[in-house]
């Protein structure tokens, strides 16, 4: 019967042959489809029965076994008894309440028609009065009783409370979705298949981790033996991202086709550990991955300045800015391949003051990332006051005092210089009408980079702007309003980082 629609899976490759072969696991295809009409058709779906609407067609009783249950946004229904609630599921028989729900609306029409006899009783009077005037019988005497009608009473009627009668359906969002994922993970059995839209919802942190313990995340199972509960789940934590093994985690992601495509993270490294030292990068549709902090605060800073201008932020175009805490180039560049892989637009930001080896690169740009690094062997604070114009480095040695001191960048500069220079010596120049000659340049790069590394006396050992907010405030106060007159090296590195946001608007 289901000939025609028999199909092969094959696990290593993680593809589906149209017909089933020796090696292959024999799978079904159910296809849902949706179109103009909205009436949505479920079928069985092959290749070889395309043109075959009738074989295709998928029975009611077929549709009730894959019918999965889903923890959304109404799920209190499940913490009452009825035919498809989780609780229904969890008995082998039906219960039984027609017989006592029938007595116990009984018992309560006559309980409320006894007491209300005696607050009514003149008013039933007059009622009995005047229907026997006018031929009604209406016995002795009318009573004020529960209508039978206005009770409704089925096995929905059945819900689960608390030892003090409190009804768990009034339990929080957070909380009802916990009990209910452990609950059905006890009838997986009866309804295999569980769906969880934005498993954070209501949830703390450390709830999330606690339900998604409840479904199965951390089982440890014997080998060959598959999972009796299979979830299929959406996020926008990256708590979640975190918690998840590679191999549990899959990006769907959109081509240029307009075709999805599903990529599984994986668990091998350096992978796995790509995805729990950078969940929230997941979640992105651009990453950024940048040297370290003080690349990821200049990003910040000059999309602040971009976004007081009116242009709109690369946040609100899902843009995520990953620290590779100033590791060595080919950590770096192995990163952005791995982002890359797994279909994110994905961009690199390094300085050049450590030689980049040029497979790497090579590796990296072949996978669709870009890069981006100064052409000279510099560092992020000696490519600033080589290609910044001059009122941009007189800004620039400004805030260094700012944020540090005349005395620790008089000292930094007296050791990059071997007391050649002093600070008295810049700030002659600075807000004059003297234009920075290359070597000032170049020295006031080298110490603002000066750091315990480089020298283990004096003071200005951290470096002038080694922090995400001190860079971050040298992108909006200096690098954003002086980047139009930068030199074209800095002004097309920029613009570049910032192009997918800003053509997006």
């Amino acid at each position: 019967m289901l000939g025609e629609v028999l199909r092969g899976f094959d696990s290593k490759a993680q593809s589906v042959e149209d017909e089933p072969a020796e090696g292959l696991e024999v799978v079904l295809t159910c296809e849902l489809r949706v179109e103009s009409d909205l009436d949505p058709k479920r079928s069985l779906f092959s290749e070889r029965t395309r043109g075959d609407t009738r074989q295709r067609q998928l029975a009611w009783k077929d549709r009730a076994l894959l019918a999965p249950s889903r923890i959304g946004e109404h799920a209190t229904s499940h913490l009452s008894w009825s035919r498809n609630s989780v609780l229904g599921k969890l008995c082998e028989t039906k219960l039984s309440v027609g017989t006592d729900l029938v007595t116990a609306a009984r018992g309560a029409r006559l309980a409320f028609g006894d007491r209300a006899g005696a607050q009514l009783g003149d008013v039933l009077a007059l009622v009995t009065k005047n229907a026997n005037a006018v031929g009604i019988d209406v016995g002795k005497s009318a009573q004020a009783l529960i209508d039978s009608g206005a009770l409704s009473f089925s096995d929905g009627a059945i819900s689960l409370h608390t030892e003090d009668g409190v009804p768990l359906r009034s339990l929080g969002t957070g909380s009802t979705r916990l009990l209910l994922a452990s609950l059905h993970r006890s009838v997986a059995s009866a309804s295999s298949t569980l769906l969880i839209d934005e498993v954070e919802h209501g949830l703390e942190p450390h709830r999330i981790i606690k339900l998604l313990h409840s479904v199965g995340s951390k089982e440890i199972l014997e080998p060959d033996v598959e999972p009796q509960l299979q979830v299929f789940m959406t996020t926008h934590s990256a708590v979640a991202v975190r918690e998840l093994s590679g191999d549990q985690l899959h990006v769907v992601r959109r081509d240029r086709k307009e075709q999805h495509a599903i990529r599984t993270i994986g668990s091998v490294d350096p992978i796995q550990g790509t995805a729990r030292t950078y969940p929230e990068a997941f979640l992105a549709r651009t990453v950024v991955v940048c040297e370290g902090a003080s690349e990821i605060g200049l990003l910040r800073g000059v999309d602040r300045y971009y976004v007081s201008k009116g242009k709109p932020s690369a946040y609100s175009s899902a843009t995520a800015f990953v620290d590779a805490t100033g590791r060595n180039p080919t950590y770096i560049l192995e990163r952005g391949r791995i982002f890359a892989n797994w279909g994110y637009e994905t961009k690199v930001f390094l300085d050049n003051d450590v030689p980049i080896p040029p497979e790497e690169l090579t590796k990296t740009t072949d996978v669709g990332a870009q890069v981006f690094h100064w052409p000279e062997e510099d560092a992020l604070e000696q490519a600033l006051f080589r290609y910044l114009p001059d009122h941009g480095v007189d800004a620039l040695v400004k805030l260094a005092i700012q944020f540090n001191s005349e005395e620790l960048v008089d000292g930094a500069i007296d050791e990059v210089s071997k007391g050649a220079f002093d600070l008295a010596h810049f700030m002659s120049i600075v807000d004059g009408d003297s234009a920075w000659e290359v070597d000032e340049r170049l020295l006031l790069g080298r110490a603002a980079k000066l750091s315990s590394a480089d020298t283990k006396k004096g003071p200005g050992r951290k470096g002038w702007f080694k922090s995400i907010a001190k860079m971050e405030a040298v992108g909006a106060q200096v690098v954003g309003p002086y980047l139009s007159s930068s030199d074209e090296v800095l002004k097309g590195i920029m613009k570049k980082l910032f192009r997918h946001a800003h053509v997006r608007a």
